[in-house]
């Protein structure tokens, strides 16, 4: 119980410091570092599957899981700031409308998210296979479900 009351004073902390952050930067700005972001997860992602389908080497699940939790940890959703809704000039989002007017059911999503990437941060840790592949596999539900919700094709 204690660990997960100092995970969300910790995550308090990181949205609140992310979000004085965010406004030194222009809405364009902040729509090109959440893709990066997003990007990056993808990537790291996509590393993980590789090493499922193929020869398994834990040392870079575990640095591509950890690297997924880190983002999934740093308060991105301070990136999602007013005027970041729509695409400004040669900066287009994906996001859709319905983003930003279901704060409580975005923010249920989010912390899903980072729960599932924290548990395959750990997962991949110890090294086995199986359990990296079913938590990866939560991990990318996590993913679709505020995908099939807030992203447009």
């Amino acid at each position: 119980m204690q660990k997960h009351l100092i995970g969300a004073a910790v995550g308090v902390a990181t949205l609140a410091l992310a979000t004085t952050a965010a406004a030194q930067f222009k809405p364009e700005e902040l729509i090109q570092y959440r893709q990066a972001g997003y990007s990056f997860m993808s990537w790291n992602m996509g590393k993980i599957k590789v090493n499922l389908d193929r020869d398994y080497n834990q040392a870079q699940v575990a640095g591509a899981a950890n690297a997924i939790a880190a983002i999934a940890n740093s308060g991105m959703g301070a990136l999602y700031a007013p005027g970041t809704e729509r695409d400004i000039g040669d900066v287009k989002t994906n996001v859709k409308p319905a983003f930003f007017e279901n704060p409580e059911d975005v923010r249920d999503l989010a912390m899903d998210f980072n729960q599932k990437a924290n548990a395959l941060a750990e997962v991949a840790q110890g090294g086995d296979q199986e359990a990296v592949r079913a938590a990866f596999g939560q991990v990318g539900e996590a993913c679709k479900a505020c995908h099939d919700k807030y992203r447009a094709d």
